[in-house]
């Protein structure tokens, strides 16, 4: 059976929003049309991918098996799409993608000069698309902050650096020359507690089964206007907090924290001189000056 991919995007859609009105008006069709198709999709399939009541529209376990298996594939298909236009516009571009804090200049221009027929790009990422843009085609190469998931992926590491607590500049920790985490106990964090396991094993708002909801940034500075308000503490790499310092906001060094990971990466599948030429220049570079 060929899979058709519209109905595949469509589907995803529903899976994420889980409501075929939001859907609809996402994808810019009308809703009677959007039901059809994935009728016609359950069909094909021969499953049932949804269960609607008048109150939910929830998933099956074989929607939730086609929705982890139709995201990649998705991002696959408009990788494809991506070289391809690419290729045809004439010139190769190569483009990098990197993390906040990360200073990229030097591996790029090192690339460039090995490289003068190709127009070498840069696109910063962010905790929550770092390696979607490596699976739908937006870079060639992302210098990504472990942990990520690495399925698909080759993974060179690049170095590792401290890091440190954010915290208001009037904070009680402000200006120590170091703590423990144990002195963070109290705190809220503004990540998911996963993030910082360390935090996550002793935090008393976990332990008591009244966690504040952490909200969706969408930037390191949307993060630090939070952090200035009062409304919590966060824990973030010290290149981040050194490229972000600002006066509201104290950095103060955490004793017992793991390093953070950097690693340069690149889908696995794909054999091209370029990346491996990027990943060489990447691994001499000294990121710690």
């Amino acid at each position: 059976m060929d899979v058709d991919f519209r109905k595949l995007r469509y589907f995803v859609a529903v899976a994420e929003e889980l409501h075929f009105g939001r859907a609809a008006e996402r994808l810019h069709i009308a809703q009677p049309v959007l039901s059809r198709q994935i009728r016609a999709l359950e069909d094909e399939l021969r499953v049932q991918l949804f269960v609607r009541t008048k109150r939910a529209t929830e998933l099956t376990p074989a929607g939730r098996q086609l929705l982890d298996d139709a995201r990649p594939l998705l991002a696959s298909a408009e990788a494809v799409r991506r070289r391809v236009a690419q290729a045809a516009r004439g010139p190769k571009t190569f483009t990098v993608g990197f993390m906040p804090g990360i200073t990229v200049t030097p591996a790029v221009r090192a690339f460039a000069a090995a490289h003068p027929d190709v127009e070498v790009e840069v696109i910063r990422t962010t905790w929550d698309d770092e390696v979607d843009v490596l699976h739908d085609g937006r870079v060639d190469v992302s210098i990504v902050r472990l942990p990520i998931d690495q399925q698909g992926l080759s993974i060179r590491p690049l170095f590792e650096e401290p890091r440190v607590a954010m915290v208001p500049s009037d904070h009680r920790l402000a200006g120590k020359p170091m703590i423990e985490i144990t002195d963070l106990a109290d705190e809220h964090l503004l990540q998911p507690p996963d993030a910082v396991p360390e935090w996550r094993d002793i935090a008393v708002e976990l332990r008591r089964g009244n966690p504040r909801p952490v909200p969706a940034y969408r930037s390191v500075e949307e993060k630090l206007e939070h952090i200035a308000a009062g409304r919590g503490i966060s824990i973030l790499p010290l290149s981040v907090a050194t490229y972000y310092q600002r006066p509201d906001i104290a950095v103060v060094p955490v004793h017992d924290l793991t390093t953070n990971k950097v690693a340069l990466a690149w889908i696995a599948a794909r054999r091209s001189r370029l990346i491996y030429d990027f990943a060489d220049l990447a691994a001499a570079v000294d990121w710690l000056q």
